[in-house]
């Protein structure tokens, strides 16, 4: 394999330059890069190292492929998830969502969901406190922003806790799940999250529309109530390119 100065991979430095062009504006969000035969032609290197060139961008979530057109800059502006102030009380007891202060006013959708019953899985059941294999109603959605899939989400209830309310519907209603648990006296007072990453699953990929080497991060929710019992369990995979996390923590 090539390298350049300080010994670092032909690849890298022109990944580094392509980079450098992003940030600089001299290539905008849309705009296609040089393809490899420009790369081969500029650099003088082979087709190999032209495509990890273009593959490092891709897998920093700067730049995307299109089947048949080339690597284009990626237009997507990343959601900035502020993940202490979005489970305020005075946000989602107020009748706001917890995406609100998300996205703003760009427009966020659920375009799969899926509600219904079912065994809660081993580590789901050992958090809520709930016996193997006891019951829990189960929120599957699927996060749509700008008409990018960018969060896959299921929250897990115990089933007992909110029979007959409206978590059980497609539609929670204002403040989402959250107010209804409060309605039910069940309201969340403490939130833990608990935050990794990996690569994705085939069928994570392909829901979320990911491409090659991009990773997911996990977002495991609980919410309990104010007696300490854990109210709900939420699994998040988030397209890892899509978000900045933000926290804020006083002194």
């Amino acid at each position: 394999m090539s390298t350049g100065s300080g010994r670092r991979p032909k690849y890298q430095l022109i990944a580094d330059a392509l980079r450098e062009a992003i940030r600089s504006g001299a290539y905008g969000p849309g705009d296609r890069l040089p393809g490899e035969n420009d790369l081969m032609a500029e650099h003088q290197v082979a087709r190999m190292t032209a495509r990890q060139a273009l593959g490092v961008l891709q897998n920093e979530g700067l730049a995307e492929s299109r089947k048949g057109s080339g690597v284009f800059v990626r237009e997507f502006r990343p959601v900035r998830r502020r993940g202490i102030t979005r489970l305020a009380r005075d946000g989602w007891g107020a009748g706001r969502s917890v995406w609100d202060g998300d996205v703003g006013e760009r427009e966020l959708v659920v375009d799969q969901l899926v509600v219904r019953e079912e065994h809660a899985p081993a580590h789901v059941a050992r958090v809520l406190g709930l016996e193997a294999g006891a019951d829990v109603l189960a929120r599957g959605r699927r996060f749509v922003l700008d008409g990018k899939p960018v969060l896959l989400a299921t929250s897990y209830f115990p089933a007992d806790l909110v029979a007959g309310s409206a978590i059980t519907r497609d539609d929670t209603g204002p403040g989402g799940s959250y107010a209804r648990l409060a309605e039910l006296g069940h309201g969340p007072a403490r939130f833990r999250e608990e935050i990794r990453s990996r690569m994705p699953t085939q069928d994570e990929a392909a829901r979320l529309g990911l491409g090659s080497g991009t990773p997911v991060v996990l977002i495991c929710r609980t919410a309990f109530g104010a007696d300490g019992r854990a109210v709900e369990v939420n699994e998040m995979t988030l397209d890892s390119a899509a978000y900045v996390l933000e926290y804020d923590f006083e002194a």
